[in-house]
Parts: C-alpha cells; sequence; structure tokens
C-alpha cells in the first residue's frame, strides 16, 4: 500500500507525526511536499494551533525542521509496513473533542429509518426501502429541519404511524449529536479501523469534519471516517455508543486545511467527498456525495454541539454526517453491503487530500494506550509546557 495523500499544492495544512527522536508527537505542515516539525512552545500541540488568533498566519510563518518527504512518510504511516524508526502519520487533532452529527442528509435519514425497521437484519432492508420509499418518496430532500413544513409533515407521518426517532431528528428542530470517541483516540492516514467483532452489518461513513477552536469559531476543517456498526444501532438507537465509538473507529485526516484566503466555510459546503472500498475479494465500491445536499449548515452543526450551554475548553473536531450509505449486494442478494477484513477505504475531496486506512477488528487494531495525561508528561520532559 503506496496511496499518497493526494495533498492540493496550494493551502496551509498543520497535523501530527510521530519521529523516533521525540518522545511526545509532533505539530507537522507541508511546505512543498516536505513535512516541517513546527512544535514549539508557542503552540505544543495543534489544539494550540487552533486557538490562536489567526492559525494560518501561524503556520504559515512557523520556523521547522524538515523531518521527511510527505510521499516516504506517508508510505510509513501504513500499519503493515511501518518502520517505527521512520516518521509517520497521525489523527490531525489531539487535545479536541471528537463529536459527530447524525442524520444530516435525506439519504442517510431514510437509511436509519431502515436500519430501525430491519431491527439491524440487513436481509429486510430492501423491502422496509421500498415501503418506506412508496409513503413518503424524497419529500423530505428540501425541507428545513424545524420549519412549519416540516413540523406539517411529521404531524402527517405520526398520523400514518411511520414516525420514527431518526426522522425527529432529521426533520425535526434539534439536531443529532454524539461523541464520536474520546480525546487522543482518534487515528490517521494510513492507520487501521476497526470494527466490533459482533457486528456482521457495517460500513464507511465518508464525512467532513469541522474543527472549532474553544469560542466556537471554526479554523479549519479535515475529512473522516466515522466508521458505523448498522446492525448493532438497528437493534437499539440506545447501543449508538456501542455503535459508534470502539477501539480505532474514528479516522481523521491526513491533515486540518485551515481557513486563509485560499479555503473557507464556502468551500466545505461546496465540497464533494468520493469513498472508494477495495477488498481482498475483489470487491469494489464507489460513490460519491455532496455537501450542497447537507440539511443542516455545518455552522448550524457546530452551533448545535458547543456554545453557552456546552463549552468544550479544547475545541472539537466535528464530524457533520455523511449521504453515503452503500447498499450494493456484496454477497447474497439483498443482504447489501458489509465490511470485510483486509478492506481499504479510501476518503478524498479535492481541496482536502485523501484519507486511506485498512479494516480490521477493533481488538485487533493497535490498543490506545496514549492519551492526554502521556501528551501532557511529555510536553513537559521537553520543555515545551
Amino acid at each position: 500500500m503506496t496511496n499518497a495523500t493526494h495533498l492540493p499544492a496550494e493551502g496551509l495544512f498543520v497535523g501530527r507525526a510521530r519521529a523516533s527522536d521525540a518522545s511526545h508527537p509532533l505539530v507537522v505542515t507541508v511546505r512543498d511536499g516536505t513535512v516541517f516539525d513546527i512544535t514549539s512552545n508557542v503552540a505544543p500541540t495543534v489544539r494550540d494551533v487552533c486557538e490562536l488568533p489567526d492559525p494560518a498566519a501561524h503556520v504559515r510563518s512557523a520556523n521547522g525542521r524538515p523531518i521527511g518527504p510527505l510521499d516516504a512518510i506517508a508510505a510509513n504511516s501504513f500499519e503493515t509496513a511501518r518502520d517505527p524508526g521512520k516518521p509517520y502519520l497521525l489523527s490531525p487533532v489531539d487535545l479536541q473533542a471528537i463529536k459527530a452529527s447524525g442524520v444530516t442528509f435525506v439519504v442517510s435519514l431514510l437509511e436509519r429509518v431502515i436500519e430501525e425497521q430491519a431491527r439491524g437484519s440487513a436481509e429486510k432492508a430492501d423491502a422496509i426501502r421500498a415501503d418506506i420509499a412508496g409513503l413518503i418518496g424524497h419529500d423530505l430532500s428540501k425541507l428545513k429541519p424545524g420549519s412549519p413544513e416540516a413540523m406539517e409533515i411529521k404531524a402527517k407521518l405520526i398520523a400514518r404511524g411511520a414516525w420514527s426517532q431518526y426522522l425527529e431528528v432529521g426533520i425535526g428542530p434539534d439536531a443529532e449529536i454524539f461523541t464520536k470517541c474520546q480525546p487522543m483516540a482518534s487515528v490517521g492516514f494510513g492507520a487501521d479501523v476497526g470494527l466490533h467483532p459482533v457486528s456482521t452489518w457495517n460500513n464507511p461513513e465518508p464525512e467532513i469534519a469541522m474543527i472549532a477552536a474553544s469560542s466556537g469559531r471554526i479554523v479549519g476543517a479535515t475529512i473522516g471516517n466515522d466508521v458505523n456498526l448498522r446492525d448493532v444501532e438497528g437493534r437499539s438507537a440506545l447501543l449508538l455508543g456501542k455503535a459508534k465509538d470502539n477501539n480505532a473507529s474514528a479516522a481523521l485526516g491526513p491533515f486540518i486545511r485551515l481557513f486563509d484566503e485560499t479555503f473557507s466555510i464556502g468551500d466545505v459546503k461546496q465540497a464533494i467527498v468520493r469513498l472508494k472500498v477495495e477488498g481482498e475479494d475483489g470487491f469494489s465500491l464507489e460513490g460519491a456525495s455532496s455537501m450542497a445536499e447537507i440539511s443542516r449548515s455545518p455552522e448550524e452543526l457546530v452551533a448545535a454541539a458547543m456554545g453557552p450551554h456546552h463549552q468544550y475548553p479544547d475545541g472539537l473536531a466535528l464530524y457533520l454526517g455523511t449521504m453515503f450509505v452503500p447498499s450494493k449486494d456484496r454477497g447474497e442478494t439483498g443482504k447489501g453491503f458489509t465490511h470485510k477484513v483486509g478492506d481499504i477505504v479510501t476518503i478524498s475531496s479535492e481541496k482536502f487530500g485523501a484519507l486511506v486506512n485498512r479494516v480490521r477488528l477493533s481488538p485487533d487494531c493497535p490498543h490506545w494506550t496514549y492519551g492526554a495525561s502521556h501528551l501532557m508528561r511529555d510536553l513537559a520532559r521537553a520543555d515545551l509546557i
């Protein structure tokens, strides 16, 4: 596996890497194809970069030392061929809370309702999908969540016995925001991503993740994989934690693209997010989704997650949700898509590059052992804090 990050030539990027000559993770940027360590007392973590008045200006002007070519470091980031003596990429966030939004696209909304109706059974999904399409069609696609029109449709669906908790957060006034994983627990480019062993119906969720400072100001964005266990969540929404938060189940990267004169929230809203799954069995799946079809804006979702009602002193990374729910059969007809161990998942977008990960079972992925306490001790030993 030598997939490149496909990082665009323009833009300001910040991320993290490991190098054998430092006990702590490095804050890094990319300049002309070379990765530079810009860790400093001013900003020893990516969280600290994001808290600065102008993160892009800091990254642009920061003194740094080259640690190697991006292509070589990316190639060394894959678990299967990693040389721990050479630099490799990590998730680009560190102390930030890692949250996620659900049911933010109509396609995703309908699939969540199908999961609920199927009670986690992939075999029933096709028949239920047809029933629901016949009942509500695509009447929801142009609805503004919480609007009078949305509430009118809600009343009609309740009367017809078709209401769902997923429709509540899809077209109702309140967004679904949940914890994807703990700070420091996400994985980056090249890492293995994990599936809980109990799951037999699951999929990747290609998404854009907003990066916000503690003030709520959005400073940049990255791409991510909000790995999902459809059968577990389908049995009960109260199992969302088990469906979403497992070892190595949250991937982000390859870097955060910071807002500057070349990149803004407008670019996020118009982004096309692409997904490719390649299996060891020869199976291949591709798809794309447009952020223009999201039902709640990135700003609305960040405001729903943080503000006067809920503070995050270290900021947050917020997955925005996906409209891509693969239903292509993999094996028996009508059972739809599910992962197999060894799948290579590539999530990409033109202004962000590509995030590539291999699928394994969560217990078989490297266990999460390096937390915030370890980071603070290592930064203190290096006289960075």
